[in-house]
């Protein structure tokens, strides 16, 4: 260790009682963190790309330190998911340090491991009370049936209105209008369990006709819409 001559001069100073860091909440105790092993948790980041074309939110099951489990869900750019493919290999056995210190391709997934980050050694994790965290697969759990991710898009103009296309039921087949022409309900294809039914060997219009689901009120529209050509 080198000090300047200022520091050598001056006489030692004997330092007060160190009682260490403030304790932080982690999988149900009261934590003090003062290294890498001490860490766990479940949580999510979202992060953007500069030019914010794109977004990407992460979730990490981390365990002493180790990520055991990552999900990584992108929306918004092409490129973003086959960066995603690769963060997903990347980051499950590194520790958290060495993640906040990998370059994952994309700016969007490298901010969202930044604000995760934050939230793990702050102590401001999903399952900062929940006793033993969440098991190795909690991820998909947050997927649900069909393991699709939450995605919503929809689209409008002045001009024409608005046009539902994806919402968490699912992909939007037909919009049902009013006399108005207002939207009062949609008709959905729930993708997931489609593709479930069509795997186990379900014919692929039965399979189609058990994945459509409709909401709002359908019952008697004046009119039905496909909102990708209508």
């Amino acid at each position: 260790m080198q000090y300047s001559s200022e520091v050598e001069k001056m006489c030692p100073v004997t330092k007060g009682a160190y009682h260490g860091p403030a304790p932080i909440p982690e999988e149900g105790q009261w934590i003090q963190a003062k290294q890498l092993e001490d860490i766990s948790g479940y949580t999510h980041g979202i992060g953007w790309c500069a030019p914010q074309q794109g977004g990407c939110k992460i979730s990490l099951n981390v365990k002493k330190g180790i990520i055991e489990e990552a999900l990584v869900e992108t929306i918004g750019c092409s490129g973003m998911t086959h960066s995603a493919a690769m963060a997903a290999e990347i980051l499950p056995k590194k520790t958290i340090l060495e993640a906040l210190n990998t370059d994952l391709v994309c700016d969007a997934i490298n901010v969202a491991m930044r604000e995760l980050f934050l939230q793990i050694v702050y102590g401001r994790t999903q399952t900062a009370f929940s006793e033993d965290g969440l098991p190795i697969g909690a991820g998909l759990d947050d997927l649900g049936k069909g393991l699709r991710s939450m995605v919503g898009t929809t689209y409008g103009t002045s001009a024409k209105g608005a046009r539902y296309l994806e919402l968490a039921q699912g992909y939007i087949t037909q919009l049902a209008l009013n006399e108005n022409n207002e939207i009062i309900g949609f008709e959905f294809l729930n993708l997931g369990k489609f593709m479930d039914d069509v795997k186990k060997g379900t014919d692929a219009n039965d399979a189609l006709k058990a994945a459509t689901g409709r909401y709002g009120q359908w019952d008697a529209p004046a009119k039905t819409i496909d909102p990708r050509k209508e």
